[in-house]
């Protein structure tokens, strides 16, 4: 499992950037994938979920601001991120995400490396 997520960076409060996460293409055809975030001393958290055809889910946090997006003919998943907030310093991962239990777990224990976000105030 290859997961390789990139556009991160420095931004001010009220800006903008867009992530990408290319998948190994045997793995990309999962139903449902998501972008997770993980900021300092906290624990990972789901940000957003998109399945091949159907409604994308967003946590609350970010609704109305980040806008998920996968373009599978390339293996890809996006995240428009608008209107970004000092709290959304994080490392954003994708993964794959499968629904049991009430809820969206991530599908593999591989990560990858993430892309850090940092927003300053």
């Amino acid at each position: 499992v290859q997961l390789q997520a990139s556009g991160g960076g420095l931004v001010q409060a009220g800006g903008s950037l867009r992530l990408s996460c290319a998948a190994s293409g045997s793995i990309f055809s999962r139903d449902v994938w998501g972008w997770y975030r993980q900021a300092p001393g906290k624990q990972r958290e789901l940000v957003a979920t998109i399945p091949t055809g159907g409604i994308t889910n967003y946590a609350d946090s970010v609704k109305g601001r980040f806008t998920i997006s996968r373009d599978n003919a390339k293996n890809t998943v996006y995240l428009q991120m608008n209107s970004l907030k000092p709290e959304g310093t994080a490392v954003y991962y994708c993964n794959a995400a499968l629904y049991y239990g009430g809820s969206y777990h991530p599908q593999f224990s591989s990560w990858g490396q993430g892309t850090l976000v940092t927003v300053s105030s």
